[in-house]
């Protein structure tokens, strides 16, 4: 593994989006630099040129050059827009996930870091990922607004309570980096860190096989799907008293009130914790709110389980919904 710095003032770049930080921030440097030393030679120059050579010299009055304005105008706002078309590029990249990720789950609490591998198993301060993938976290917070910020890998993200935020990168060099909470948020925050671990992909599967048996997510959402009596209700026929949640994930529902929303994370989890919000058009607002009942994790749990089950006559990485009851208690 390479060791990095602790507190380095310009650490090494590890992801694929440092290459495009780094050179959009030189080059901000560079045009501040230039334009800095520009007014500066402008003002001395200007200083000694016309400076009063006598006591009683007056100054002869000036109406401006409209040339020099027009220029001074045009030339900044080249780099300005440059400066936003490339920032601006960055942004949308690391905004859009691209659909191949190793999705991992992340649930921030005064002062910690809990983290959840797609296999299960769960870390706290520490992430191991492998090099060369997609890596996507989505994170919440338990108490109040956590960020999470990786240094050489150029990125951060809110982590924000009552709503999922997520963030993606591509780690490019094996090693442990630090990252950090750079959201001020209790007496505890500067010591809100941990260790991102980014290992060569033979070595990340051999490490996860070491995993001490902890069920992976779909698996802990499924158990956790049927002792919240869930399965009464959402029985996997049409014929329940709840959506048919095979396939649901991604695709587009019809809510009571008209709107039309795209079921992803956050939708889940507001149906999950107040269910009166977005009520699907055919169904009758009967599901009890589960606000205080479970945890993020759980929540996260029930999110995987819920994106793992396949569309109707379709394959999917986790079980079908589990056989139960067709009628009974919402």
């Amino acid at each position: 593994m390479i060791a990095q710095s602790e507190l380095p003032l310009f650490p090494r770049g590890a992801s694929s989006f440092a290459g495009g930080v780094d050179s959009l921030f030189l080059y901000l440097l560079a045009v501040s630099a230039f334009f800095a030393g520009l007014i500066f030679l402008v003002i001395l120059y200007s200083f000694v040129k016309y400076r009063r050579r006598q006591k009683m010299e007056i100054g002869v009055p000036i109406h401006g050059n409209m040339k020099l304005e027009a220029a001074w105008i045009a030339i900044p706002s080249f780099f300005a827009l440059v400066m936003f078309g490339w920032g601006a590029s960055i942004y949308i990249n690391m905004r859009r996930a691209p659909q191949d990720t190793l999705d991992i789950y992340v649930v921030a609490k005064q002062w910690m870091w809990k983290l959840q591998q797609p296999d299960g198993r769960r870390e706290i301060n520490e992430l191991h990922i492998p090099a060369g993938r997609n890596i996507r976290l989505i994170m919440a917070s338990e108490d109040v607004i956590h960020d999470f910020f990786v240094p050489a890998f150029r990125v951060k993200q809110d982590v924000v309570p009552g709503r999922y935020t997520t963030m993606w990168f591509r780690a490019t060099r094996p090693g442990r980096y630090r990252f950090f909470c750079s959201q001020y948020c209790g007496t505890n925050h500067a010591a809100m860190g941990g260790w991102v671990t980014v290992m060569e992909p033979a070595e990340y599967q051999a490490w996860l096989s070491g995993s001490a048996g902890e069920p992976d997510t779909a698996a802990a959402g499924a158990k956790l799907f049927q002792q919240l009596a869930c399965i009464s209700c959402h029985t996997g026929l049409s014929t329940g008293r709840g959506p048919v949640l095979n396939g649901l994930f991604g695709s587009k529902v019809q809510l009571a009130d008209g709107r039309a929303l795209v079921v992803d994370e956050a939708y889940i989890r507001q149906c999950i914790l107040d269910p009166k919000v977005n009520i699907p058009s055919g169904y009758q607002p009967i599901m009890p709110a589960f606000q205080g009942l479970v945890t993020e994790e759980q929540i996260l749990d029930l999110i995987a389980y819920i994106k793992s089950l396949p569309a109707p006559g379709g394959t999917a990485p986790g079980a079908a919904l589990p056989e139960g009851p067709r009628k009974g208690a919402p």
